[in-house]
């Protein structure tokens, strides 16, 4: 049974080659490009619904599940996305690389406009787009239905941001000089109060006294001093 999963938000995605886990990559292992017949090579994404999404999408996974359904099988397939915090569900549509010695077609991508797009083209996290897949209903340790992987298309693309193959360290760091019509001045909290008293009342500026010249000794003229004050945010759980 064939479904397109419209309008999601794309995560995650690994769908420009196979690609498999593995341990000993990273600090607790991640997804690594391989061949297609190595063991766990898959094609995947996760994307992210609404509750109303999902609800539309558990629908037909169920009428798949209670189609196909043995005897022997659960009247009901369990829970088949992961609630988040937010109230959002999550799903995943995977596809093994290969059956046997046969590998599989990778999942064609395209744009808006169903046009499809090169086969090294890379989706980014982020990115929204319609997912076509198709329901392949199981009973093994848990019932449940597998959401195959056909294609994917994208409606709205996240540019991807290169990566440093840095990490930070202590050391030189580059000033950049900033707008200084981007923000207001700002007035330190231990900033002395001004009172208005000193702008009352100000004597008048102090002239240097002219020399007078005398026929005997000249009287220097007396220097006043003067202190200047400073101003500084399951369904229904």
């Amino acid at each position: 049974m064939s479904y397109i999963i419209e309008n999601v938000e794309i995560l995650y995605p690994r769908i420009n080659q196979p690609y498999k886990f593995d341990q000993t990559a990273g600090d607790n292992g991640k997804s690594v490009p391989c061949d297609a017949f190595e063991d766990g090579a898959k094609y995947e994404t996760k994307f992210r619904m609404n509750k109303d999404q999902a609800k539309a999408l558990y629908v037909p996974m169920a009428e798949a599940y209670a189609t196909a359904k043995e005897k022997s099988w659960p009247d009901k397939i369990d829970f088949p996305f992961d609630k988040q915090e937010d109230g959002s569900f999550i799903g995943k549509a995977v596809l093994k690389a290969a059956y046997g010695k046969d590998a599989t077609a990778k999942p064609k991508q395209y744009d808006a406009k169903s046009k499809e797009l090169p086969e090294d083209f890379k989706l980014t996290t982020g990115s929204t787009g319609n997912i076509a897949v198709t329901f392949y209903p199981y009973f093994m340790r848990d019932a449940g239905v597998s959401i195959r992987l056909r294609a994917v298309q994208v409606t709205k693309y996240l540019p991807l941001e290169a990566a440093s193959p840095f990490s930070a360290v202590d050391g030189f760091e580059i000033e950049e000089d900033g707008n200084p019509f981007e923000t207001a001045p700002v007035v330190k909290e231990s900033a002395p109060e001004v009172s208005d008293e000193i702008f009352e009342d100000t004597p008048a500026p102090v002239k240097e006294p002219t020399k007078v010249v005398k026929s005997k000794k000249a009287v220097a003229p007396k220097e006043a001093d003067k202190d200047l004050a400073s101003i500084v945010e399951e369904w229904d759980a």
